[in-house]
């Protein structure tokens, strides 16, 4: 089975799928880019919805004052990230939809400052602004599209983002592959186009590479 990853994968999750006996092609169909930002007017809580936007706040000389903030966040690797950081993580959820709903219904009162990149999803946003929650934005990373152009038939393809799939239709088709994704958001970004979706259990790429797994064993 001919598998293509549209982002290259970490070796370990590489070794999954060839241990598998799958015959394995990476490409980075995204490229992302840390931003230079100010630290000014941060709020009593942080927002973070990508691991990227993590890293490009660690890279702020001034991001260990932001510890005494309390942080919600997207993604299980997210929260590893920022508590191994020192960061105390409140909540964390696999979709912004279900972390905006604990906000607004729990946390409603206090104050916000969204890190976040120039693809993000209005999801966010919008829910606090229907809860009238304040909340500043600080854009910390840019994603860029880097479209390539398949040349060898595969069977299943990996997404990891909407921006992912943006990128790979710029220069390809999608046929009669099963298409793995991360998550719903990611898989949304596919209706209308085909209807071999497969979604991970969780949003991690280990579940996705699980799911092809199984799918094919």
């Amino acid at each position: 089975m001919r598998i293509l990853s549209t982002r290259i994968l970490l070796d370990s999750q590489k070794q999954e799928l060839l241990n598998a006996k799958f015959d394995l092609t990476e490409v980075d169909f995204i490229a992302t880019k840390h931003n230079r930002f100010e630290l000014n007017e941060i709020n009593d809580n942080l927002i973070f919805t990508s691991q990227n936007s993590v890293l490009s706040v660690f890279e702020h000389p001034d991001f260990e004052a932001l510890k005494s903030k309390n942080v919600f966040c997207v993604g299980l690797k997210t929260k590893i990230l920022l508590s191994e950081a020192g960061f105390n993580v409140i909540a964390y959820t696999g979709y912004a939809a279900d972390l905006a709903e604990i906000i607004t219904l729990i946390y409603g009162s206090e104050s916000y400052t969204f890190f976040s990149g120039n693809l993000r999803r209005e999801t966010l946003p919008v829910a606090l602004k229907e809860a009238k929650i304040k909340f500043n934005e600080i854009k910390v990373y840019e994603t860029t599209l880097t479209p390539h152009k398949i040349k060898t038939a595969v069977d299943a393809i990996l997404f990891f983002s909407p921006s992912g799939i943006e990128s790979y239709l710029k220069e390809n088709t999608i046929k009669k592959e099963t298409c793995f994704c991360i998550g719903t958001t990611t898989a949304e970004a596919l209706e209308g186009i085909t209807k071999n979706v497969i979604i991970a259990d969780q949003p991690t790429i280990e579940d996705v590479i699980e799911d092809v797994i199984a799918e094919y064993k």
